[in-house]
């Protein structure tokens, strides 16, 4: 079987890290695309066709890395649906084929479970499908009886079909193509050549107990690096001082030194020639990258810190993304929790969107300065190239290369 997987899409809701595809975004060192491969390797498909955009920087980003995986590229030039991306691997596929997206950490856990039910029937599609509570923003299962009849794209809201929603991962028989010759070619021709084989072919099932792993926003990263934290073991390889103590699995990586006082409370990920502390509190599920200094008395906790970031002294850092080249002045604090204990919204595109998430702080972007004392509130999502003065208190989503001072009445300006 071949695999391919889409990695064109322009990314535009995953601001402020769309200026590469999302997922080259890197957790523990690897980009997301890349252990969706190892997940693909590791269930005996070698053969892997990448669909991505003409800037080709997936393409760039992977041949960094060593793998056994024969890889292929095609472009796809404009975003003419997720139909036309598969349309253009045609050439290069030969035998039945999976599709899915790019960022599919957690594939181990249920690709089996496709596999199998495809073995049964070669000849038919196979879904991936989990229970939503907002189905009329979905591609919509229609069953009769526990039979799957077809997918119904946005349903009206009070007309959904059923609470099932189709995830982007299919096994396809390699007739697939026939099937998508015959239909309109629209954004959604894909979800008409699934129901057109669906009507004369038939599909397998596959139901997920709980949701996999999406990243449609940033803050999602945090729930990717909660699934890949808690697959690793301990692996010490930096200096650790004396009076320093670390309990539940951690990485720490070459030439990376844990100075006097400092506390880690595993599962933790510190990268390569990094210097923590001295006295700071790494808390579980936290991801640092290469080249960090995180400053005396720092507490990190369920965050990403990217790489060649500065956390100085007494500040806080939790359910947090921070993006590369940063540097947080001291005393920095991302308030993480509202007041009503309800879950915290962002601003995405203009549109105010519930992350469902009860703790979360704040996602900055690449080269973002902070100075002293500066107070960033639950939900935030800060651009790249900002510089935020000290003492202000940032309480909504700033752009792009902003300069930000609350002291001087919250000017804000472009740089």
């Amino acid at each position: 079987m071949q695999a391919v997987i889409l990695a064109a899409g322009e990314s535009s809701r995953f601001w402020p890290f769309n200026y590469q595809h999302k997922s080259l975004f890197k957790i523990m060192g690897r980009s997301l695309i890349w252990y969706t491969i190892e997940n693909l390797r590791k269930n005996g498909i070698k053969d892997v066709i990448i669909v991505q955009g003409v800037k080709r920087d997936v393409e760039r980003e992977l041949k960094k890395y060593q793998t056994k995986t024969k890889i292929r590229y095609v472009i796809q030039s404009k975003p003419k649906g997720t139909g036309n991306a598969i349309y253009q691997a045609k050439k290069l596929i030969k035998e039945n084929f999976i599709v899915l997206g790019p960022h599919k950490i957690d594939l181990d856990s249920y690709l089996p479970l496709l596999l199998k039910k495809f073995k049964k029937n070669p000849h038919k599609v196979v879904l991936l499908g989990v229970k939503t509570i907002q189905p009329w923003d979905f591609g919509i299962l229609k069953f009769k009886k526990r039979k799957v009849l077809k997918i119904e794209e946005n349903p009206s809201k009070g007309r959904e079909p059923s609470d099932i929603k189709a995830t982007e991962t299919y096994i396809f028989p390699r007739i697939f193509f026939d099937y998508y010759q015959r239909v309109q070619k629209r954004e959604e021709s894909l979800i008409d050549a699934i129901n057109l084989l669906i009507k004369e072919r038939g599909t397998e099932l596959v139901l997920l107990k709980e949701e996999a792993t999406s990243l449609k926003y940033p803050w999602e990263l945090l729930n990717a690096n909660e699934y890949l934290l808690k697959k690793i073991k301990t692996e010490l390889k930096g200096k650790i001082e004396k009076n320093c103590k670390i309990s539940g699995p951690s990485i720490i990586r070459k030439e990376s030194l844990l100075e006097s006082g400092t506390y880690i409370k595993g599962p933790v990920y510190i990268g390569k020639n990094c210097q923590i502390g001295p006295n700071c509190c790494i808390r579980g599920f936290t991801s640092i990258g290469d080249n960090c200094q995180i400053g005396n008395g720092v507490e990190i906790k369920n965050s990403i810190i990217g790489n060649n970031t500065n956390v100085s002294h007494l500040s806080y850092i939790g359910d947090s993304v921070i993006g590369q080249n940063c540097n947080l002045g001291a005393g920095t604090i991302t308030a993480n929790v509202r007041f009503d204990k309800k879950s915290i919204a962002s601003t995405v595109k203009k549109k105010l969107i519930d992350t469902k998430k009860r703790k979360f702080g704040c996602v900055l972007g690449n080269n973002t300065k902070t100075g002293i004392n500066v107070s960033l509130m639950p939900g935030v999502l800060i651009g790249s190239n900002c510089i935020i003065g000290p003492g202000s208190l940032v309480m909504e989503n700033l752009e792009d290369n902003t300069i930000f001072y609350t002291k001087f009445k919250g000017i804000k300006k472009q740089i």
